[in-house]
């Protein structure tokens, strides 16, 4: 099945965290977290402005994202979790330094 979020809405898979602290100590599932880290799977066409220009997403397929704590809204896609949420929710694009040279 292929999923398609629709307007300004944006498919994420949730990166799962460390399961070792840098200590070495291990930390079991029911202590973690969930994680505030994800891959964008997929994103929607855009949002409409005031005079009804589609505004695109900033996002795209691929991009490693920063978002808050309750964000989202989790579904079971192909027998997978994952989270649709607004761009808004999303707090900023996680660039890797080879990116980051590559741009400069």
């Amino acid at each position: 099945m292929h999923f398609r979020p629709l307007h300004d809405r944006v498919l994420v898979r949730r990166i799962e965290a460390e399961e070792k602290t840098t200590g070495g100590i291990i930390i079991p599932d029911t202590a973690k977290e969930k994680p505030m880290e994800g891959e964008v799977v997929a994103v929607g066409p855009g949002a409409r402005d005031d005079a009804g220009k589609l505004v695109e997403l900033a996002v795209k397929a691929g991009d490693r994202i920063l978002f808050g704590k309750w964000s989202g809204t989790e579904v079971r896609i192909d027998g997978e979790d994952l989270l649709i949420m607004k761009e808004s929710d999303i707090l900023g694009i996680i660039e890797t330094t080879a990116e980051l040279k590559k741009a400069a």
